[in-house]
């Protein structure tokens, strides 16, 4: 387990698929989930005599990623060959960006443990990807699926700026919710459109130097590169303790187990023997293309939390949690519209809704809630017509109806009990039937309340006016 003595030194390389309609430098349908082998050409099968040519959206969609990373945009970019073999990799090469990338020294500003914290960005490139090798099914070999060949990819490095894994988690939180609000890619780790490469080492507390560092793959989730990173330090931290020696490798993490575990040595770097791509002039990226897609740039996570905080009053946590993702962010703002109390709406959606969305393993884009049902629910609550009890309830049933949460209410028998002398009377039975309680309550245990309150409830089924239920039973018991 490791010790204080030490601190991790944590990189992060995140590669992000481009949801533009074509590939990086063919016409080819960038599109996931097609028939294998069914996108492609001569362009990003690599044939010979075939010349790629840069997707003008690529080029626009990484200067808007280079911005919104506070990154510095090259005034000249070029491509480069990074070669290496791989059956995935149709031309031995992958055309990539090296010593002139199109964006790079930015910052991401991160909050872990409440606590504001930037996190460097080296550089965000940008490349294509390459094909993927088929498994499943497949006895003594591999097929190949080409249609990823040629998917543009923007490569985001970080500094190793990180020392925890929760800030890893963060950066990576941060990071998506950045490039979803850029509308440049759904940011899908199950299919493969963000994928997540961390680099680990450790040294002793107040050393400059860095220490021998470990890539970790196959990282499939935020919570997995978390764990994966944890493990590496405490893995390391042993091994230096005990006396061995850390080597420089690549490393697998294994999900189900909990552990990383050796995929190849890297003691030696590999040389990808880059050089300028030929085919490939380099780009003069003018201030005024730059300037004009700064001027098109949406409002960012951070700009619109604090939006929320000044006009709509809530809670810098609320807001946090509320634009952490654009569809939730704009879910609120429409049932703020639609006429429910901001404070109201806050707490609903951030609690509420996203609790039992949690347990239904529902994402917004998933929900079939509206903004206005939503607004309806928190608006008859507000009226008195139904209390926050039964309004959870209704919440849990408007997931399988398209029924107004009033509708719903009325055809349930639900409404709420606001009539003062039908609570009375109930109150007198519980009084009747519970003795004792009034007695403690009498003799100054006032958490008797609590439990004649819940008397209350439960013969009234919930739906007794909570508020006339504490000032009607507390003048009856003080008389």
């Amino acid at each position: 387990m490791s010790t204080g003595k030490y601190e991790a030194v944590i990189g992060l390389e995140v590669h992000v698929q481009l949801n533009t309609q074509s590939k990086i430098f063919c016409s080819c349908r960038n599109r996931f989930g097609d028939r294998p082998n069914a996108n492609t050409c001569p362009v990003c099968l690599g044939l010979p005599g075939s010349l790629p040519v840069l997707n003008r959206k690529v080029l626009e969609s990484a200067i808007k990623v280079g911005l919104a990373l506070n990154c510095h945009v090259a005034e000249r970019m070029k491509f480069d060959r990074k070669n290496y073999f791989y059956p995935d990799l149709p031309k031995a090469y992958q055309i990539s960006q090296f010593d002139m990338p199109v964006s790079a020294k930015g910052y991401v500003d991160i909050m872990v443990n409440g606590e504001p914290k930037k996190i460097g960005i080296t550089r965000a490139h940008v490349e294509e990807d390459a094909g993927k090798l088929l498994h499943e099914g497949i006895k003594d070999g591999s097929n190949v699926d080409y249609n990823r060949t040629g998917t543009p990819l923007i490569e985001i490095v970080s500094e190793p700026d990180m020392r925890m894994p929760e800030e890893a988690y963060e950066y990576l939180t941060a990071l998506k919710a950045i490039l979803q609000y850029l509308e440049v890619s759904d940011c899908n780790m199950e299919e493969g459109s963000l994928r997540c490469d961390a680099n680990v080492s450790i040294r002793p507390r107040g050393q400059k130097e860095f220490g021998v560092k470990a890539e970790i793959k196959n990282l499939n989730s935020f919570k997995a590169v978390a764990r994966a990173i944890q493990y590496e330090i405490d893995r390391q931290t042993d091994s230096i303790e005990e006396g061995d020696t850390v080597v420089q490798e690549t490393r697998l993490w294994n999900d189900a187990k909990g552990v990383t575990t050796s995929m190849r040595s890297k003691e030696e770097a590999h040389d990808y023997r880059y050089f300028p791509e030929p085919d490939l002039v380099p780009f003069v990226i003018s201030r005024e293309i730059v300037s004009k897609i700064k001027a098109t740039m949406p409002e960012l996570p951070r700009e619109r939390q604090q939006r929320f905080v000044d006009t709509y009053g809530i809670t810098v946590l609320d807001a946090a949690v509320l634009t952490q993702e654009k569809r939730l962010a704009d879910f609120y703002e429409e049932t703020v519209a639609c006429g429910s109390d901001p404070k109201a709406a806050s707490n609903w959606i951030a609690n509420e809704l996203l609790g039992q969305m949690k347990q239904r393993d529902l994402t917004i884009a998933t929900l079939t809630i509206t903004p206005k049902a939503m607004a309806n629910l928190i608006q008859i609550i507000n009226k008195g017509l139904i209390s926050g009890k039964i309004g959870k309830d209704v919440l849990g049933e408007m997931f399988s109806t398209d029924k107004l949460p009033e509708e719903i209410v009325k055809a349930k028998g639900l409404l709420q009990i606001s009539d003062e002398g039908a609570i009375a009377r109930v109150i007198d039975e519980v009084i009747a039937a519970h003795q004792k309680s009034v007695d403690d309550y009498r003799a100054g245990k006032k958490n008797a309340l609590g439990f004649l309150v819940g008397q209350v409830m439960q013969k009234t089924k919930g739906k007794a006016n909570p508020a006339l239920v504490n000032k009607i039973l507390t003048t009856k018991l003080e008389a």
